[in-house]
């Protein structure tokens, strides 16, 4: 498992994805934090990562995908699927280390973004008058966000031999998962399963950690989530082998 997680990250940064990806999503992240006047620190003039937040997982939802498109949609276009299912590691194994080298490309990602957390709290009166706590909570909360993201790019990319094939199905679901049930909560009149329905999303969690409050029900909803997408590549991988 370690070599093919030494293999996808050499291949990420052998390649120009993962500089573009990453680039732009520091691009993006920045304009918005600093730059465009509705979210702008400098314009609210209050010392808050808020806006970051909000927005981040709308940037995952294109920026995971294109990490995760590559996985096993370049290994079946380049006829190098069969080799490596014939070496004596198990389909499992090749997931997880194909998972774990693109949740650590997002894990630096969002390391990069700390940079914005320490300007904003100097630029704060009195110079560290921040919310840590929150802060700490919606890190934890894009992070456990990241790996569903991760977990469903890389099942996207089992489908298909496409890699733009598998970066729209991953977009799709990534926002269906997101904001999906919430719209769908919408439509429903009924409070019980409406409430249900919101419940069932990746957002209702996701804010709920966001509030700096590290609920069990919360960690149990994410790990099963992305243990979810991962038995279902794991079940594709096993149907489609030979």
């Amino acid at each position: 498992m370690s070599a093919i997680f030494i293999k996808e990250l050499s291949g990420f940064f052998s390649s120009l994805v993962a500089y573009i990806a990453i680039g732009l999503f520091l691009l993006m992240t920045g304009l918005f934090l600093w730059v465009f006047p509705d979210s702008s620190i400098l314009e609210n003039g209050y010392a808050s990562l808020d806006s970051l937040f909000a927005i981040v997982p709308y940037l995952f939802m294109f920026l995971i995908p294109a990490i995760t498109m590559r996985s096993f949609a370049e290994e079946r276009k380049d006829g190098t699927f069969e080799l490596l299912v014939t070496r004596p590691v198990s389909d499992g194994q090749i997931i997880a280390g194909k998972f774990f080298a693109c949740f650590a490309l997002v894990l630096f990602s969002l390391f990069l973004t700390l940079i914005y957390y320490f300007t904003t709290s100097e630029l704060s009166i009195p110079s560290g008058n921040i919310d840590s706590g929150a802060i700490t909570g919606s890190y934890i909360g894009l992070l456990l966000l990241g790996g569903s993201f991760v977990a469903i790019g890389i099942f996207a990319s089992s489908l298909s031999n496409n890699q733009i094939i598998s970066f729209a199905i991953s977009v799709f679901l990534c926002f269906f998962a997101f904001s999906g049930f919430d719209s769908l909560s919408q439509l429903i009149s009924l409070q019980f399963v409406d409430t249900l329905v919101s419940a069932i999303g990746i957002n209702d969690h996701y804010q709920s950690i966001g509030r700096g409050v590290l609920d069990s029900r919360d960690l149990f909803y994410f790990l099963s989530f992305t243990s979810l997408f991962l038995m279902l590549t794991k079940t594709v991988l096993g149907a489609r082998k030979w």
